[in-house]
């Protein structure tokens, strides 16, 4: 956590969180490849209004003009960048996901893996690279601190420095908050433009794109895609371990081993019933260490984690959103994937947690309350393992994008509505659409005719890391093993041949004859000697 900006910004670019940008409210950087806003010399981009979208959303939320987030990114920002092609980004300067090159002209599949099926070499890099994330304040981001109008609409903007990893917690806070309606502790709770109806999915699926996108810009490592837990049949937190993303402390089961880096992580945004009493909004200042003590939770709201056969009936749901389209939705299978719903029955329940929230609960820590949640490691692998089953139930359903609501869902999960709070602006609509079209797949799904060694051969990369490490030891085995065997088999060659001198004139002359030689006890002896070295 970085000193507050005086006057430099939801997820806001540095370039425009400045008092002239805010008071314009146009969002519309140079890019410095060409000189120009939005590259427009180079045909990348132009500076454009923003049509957010006039049709209605559902009851949910009665207000108007109240919350900042509401026709995302009005209040901030009328005029955006709009990219042409294949170029993305607030400035138009980077490439549109499954796009690479100077000029963005080169088109690349990147595959998610289970974490199990890395070597170790491959999961110490994935835990290196989010401890850099964690640890390297955004060079291109900050975070809002007050709301537009503690900002004096624009004239005061309050941002502040963060952490790369930090700015995605904020994010996650940002979109799921309350929203405040004046005064301290008054605020609306039923408002959540991530979760609790249609955007849950596609927004988390950018929300990872994004993240893999700049962990690859802050690394160099353009190949990095974030792996996936595969929690079907679980009894245990079996990624919780000090190898991978942090096993118990032996003294307080809250917290995470001493021997993990995660034991040195601060969490952020995790104390939202306090900013609400204060009318505040996270600020990103470190609030104490990171928390998880798995499987010791409610057990009457989460009895077990998934099954494959819960995972079986999800994917069966035919209606991706259904009645109200919020958590009371029944056969939705948004809704049941989430959490909301019975993976039994299809119903909506409550009082209790399933699937993707089910995980929330286990985990029993800063994970398990949702506006902090992304503070543990352990939400990307999670919500990666979830995008997945948002992928097998598009390829098996193949629904048109009309599928997707227009209108009247919870505020801020229409098809047209932004996504709170990204800038550059997505549509929610727009990633209602297999990953192949945004350059990734998940190794378990890939297709028969994808090369084997990402598909299958993927799990064999622990025991090859293991042959790898102790490969000097084999040799040598190998080299004495082989010269034990030459030397027992010189030896019983020369025994052999003494034996055929002393026998001379009473070698036998027929072939039947001699066979019996092969099953004498001295023969027998030496070729069992043989087989079990």
């Amino acid at each position: 956590m970085g000193p507050e900006l005086s006057n430099p910004s939801q997820q806001f670019p540095r370039a425009c969180a400045t008092a002239a940008v805010l008071r314009t409210k146009e969002c519309c950087p140079v890019w410095e490849g060409d000189g120009s806003v939005c590259g427009a010399l180079s045909g990348r981009g132009f500076c454009r209004d923003v049509a957010a979208s006039e049709l209605p959303h559902g009851p949910q939320y009665p207000h108007s003009g109240i919350d900042d987030r509401e026709r995302w990114p009005l209040v901030f920002y009328n005029r955006t960048c709009q990219c042409a092609g294949n170029y993305m980004g607030y400035n138009c300067g980077e490439c549109k996901f499954g796009y690479f090159g100077a000029n963005c002209g080169e088109r690349r599949e990147s595959i998610r893996r289970n974490i199990f099926h890395l070597s170790g070499a491959e999961r110490r890099k994935f835990i290196s690279y989010i401890n850099l994330a964690k640890n390297t304040v955004s060079p291109e981001y900050v975070i809002a601190t007050g709301t537009y109008r503690e900002m004096g609409n624009g004239s005061n903007p309050m941002f502040a420095n963060v952490s790369l990893y930090d700015l995605f917690v904020w994010m996650h806070y940002y979109v799921s908050r309350d929203a405040l309606l004046g005064g301290p502790g008054n605020v609306w709770q039923d408002i959540d433009f991530a979760h609790e109806s249609a955007a849950f999915l596609p927004w988390h699926r950018v929300y990872l794109l994004y993240w893999e996108h700049e962990i690859r810009k802050l690394t160099g490592d353009f190949s990095f895609t974030i792996p996936y837990w595969d929690w079907r049949d679980a009894q245990e937190c079996d990624v919780c371990t000090d190898d991978l993303l942090g096993g118990r402390h032996p003294l307080n089961p809250n917290l995470i081993s001493p021997g993990s880096v995660f034991s040195a992580w601060k969490v952020i945004c995790s104390q939202s019933e306090e900013y609400n009493r204060r009318e505040v909004l996270c600020d990103g200042t470190a609030e104490g260490p990171l928390l998880r003590n798995p499987g010791n939770h409610d057990r009457n709201r989460v009895s077990r984690i998934p099954t494959s056969a819960d995972v079986e009936f999800v994917l069966s749901l035919t209606d991706y959103e259904t009645g109200p389209m919020d958590r009371g939705a029944n056969m939705s299978f948004r809704n049941v994937l989430e959490g909301f719903a019975s993976p039994e029955t299809g119903l909506a329940v409550r009082g209790q947690s399933t699937m993707h929230n089910s995980l929330h609960i286990f985990m029993n820590g800063s994970m398990s309350s949702v506006q902090g949640s992304a503070n543990d490691p352990v939400f990307l692998l999670h919500h990666v393992f979830i995008d997945s089953i948002f992928e097998q139930w598009l390829r098996r359903h193949q629904p048109p994008r009309s599928r997707y609501p227009t209108e009247n869902a919870p505020i801020g999960h229409n098809d047209d509505y932004y996504m709170v709070p990204f800038i550059p602006l997505f549509r929610n609509g727009d990633y209602f659409l297999s990953t192949k079209a945004l350059g990734y797949d998940y190794a378990y799904m890939m297709d028969p005719g994808e090369p084997v060694d990402l598909k299958e051969l993927t799990m064999l990369n622990p025991y090859l890391d293991q042959a790898r490490q102790i490969w000097q030891w084999l040799l040598g085995a190998g080299i004495t093993g082989m010269l034990l065997a030459g030397i027992v088999a010189a030896t019983v060659t020369l025994a052999y041949r003494r034996r055929r001198d002393r026998r001379g004139t009473k070698r036998l002359s027929s072939f039947g004859e001699r066979q019996p030689l092969l099953n004498s006890s001295e023969e027998e002896a030496s070729t069992s000697y043989q087989t079990t070295l």
